[in-house]
């Protein structure tokens, strides 16, 4: 039988996701390129409240983590994009658990959610080692 203190000892899985992931808009970044890629503006408009600073601080984090990607189209103006790599698809099951649970403690119909939408549907699972 393994000791409760097992996981303070090693690093604890779920203290390493919400390490990644443990604000406001790093989730809500993800819900929003789980719906399709986004230029930074699109994000911008899509998560009000956010500063182009932690928009750009957020997006930064989430690239170093592997979780999106960043891409930069030679054009002028120059634009960029990001997108969820295989290892940020693998939030799905996470994220549309959040959206359950969500749904049921504010005892309302579902939103319009891209957790619920067919993109989500359509993704395999995926393994990726880190």
């Amino acid at each position: 039988m393994l000791e409760a203190n097992s996981c303070i000892e090693t690093q604890c899985p779920i203290q390493f996701v919400l390490d990644l992931l443990g604000n406001k808009w790093s989730i809500l970044l993800l819900r929003e390129l789980f719906m399709s890629d986004r230029r930074t503006h699109e994000l911008l408009i899509a998560l009000p409240g956010i500063s182009t600073k932690t928009l750009t601080q957020r997006l930064r984090e989430l690239e170093a983590q592997g979780l999106i990607e960043r891409r930069i189209y030679a054009e002028i103006p120059p634009r960029v994009e990001y997108s969820l790599t295989l290892k940020g698809r693998q939030m799905q099951p996470v994220m549309s658990a959040l959206h359950q649970v969500g749904s049921q403690w504010l005892e309302q119909e579902p939103c319009l959610c891209p957790l619920e939408a067919s993109p989500f549907e359509a993704i395999e699972p995926v393994s990726v080692t880190v």
